[in-house]
């Protein structure tokens, strides 16, 4: 394993010193084996390695190549070990989220453009309190990934939506056995928005945090219960 593990960090280095960029194709396994100074079976192991969390893309017949190394891609590692553990931590992805998705908020506040607020506008216009609670749950996510997308950080938005998809099942569950959460969840989108609008860093991260908060405290609620 020390062997495999000096091979993912030359592999690393080589693509941060930018020797390897993204979309290039490694050299032939023989050569690059040789050039590293690895055995070709601590070389094999290192780069299927790297190709579970996203770095290499092994193409059969034609060859390893680095990935585009676009966050969304890279946290898709993160996500799975979310999903893995989803039952016993699903209060602590919302205490991740409560720390994070006010900051998003902020940032959006600052940089938001008119086409991305026009998109959270149809977003929200386009549920209202008829809305099936699948409906408003899947508007919930769009609502939240497009702020965490404008406030221009790609690391963070992708972290943020690696979280959220995880945590649908509890918002389904609170929509459906607590009274008001859809008009609740609704006023409070308006109240986003509204802070969003008026380029508000400070009030598009209170309201955040009242949102997320408030989930997360009927979650807790529940699980004590």
């Amino acid at each position: 394993m020390a062997v495999t593990d000096d091979a993912i960090s030359t592999i690393k280095a080589m693509i941060v010193s930018g020797e390897l960029k993204p979309g290039q194709r490694l050299p032939p396994e023989k050569e690059l084996s040789e050039t590293l100074g690895l055995s070709r079976n601590s070389l094999r192991e290192a780069v299927k390695s790297l190709e579970i969390i996203r770095v290499l893309d092994v193409r059969r017949g034609d060859g390893t190549y680095v990935t585009s190394l676009e966050p969304r891609l890279l946290l898709e590692a993160m996500a799975f070990v979310v999903d893995l553990h989803q039952n016993q931590s699903i209060v602590e992805i919302f205490d991740v989220r409560r720390v994070l998705e006010p900051h998003a908020a902020a940032l959006a506040a600052t940089r938001i453009t008119d086409e991305e607020l026009e998109r959270l506008r149809s977003s929200l216009d386009a549920v209202s309190l008829t809305t099936s609670v699948e409906e408003l749950v899947a508007h919930d996510l769009e609502f939240h990934r497009l702020i965490s997308e404008a406030g221009g950080n790609a690391y963070l938005a992708s972290l943020l939506d690696s979280m959220s998809g995880e945590t649908i099942r509890a918002r389904i569950w609170r929509g459906i056995t607590q009274e008001g959460s859809s008009a609740r969840t609704l006023a409070e989108h308006a109240a986003i928005l509204q802070a969003l609008q008026n380029r508000d860093p400070e009030m598009a991260r209170a309201a955040l945090t009242v949102h997320i908060g408030g989930i997360e405290s009927w979650i807790r609620s529940a699980l004590e219960h």
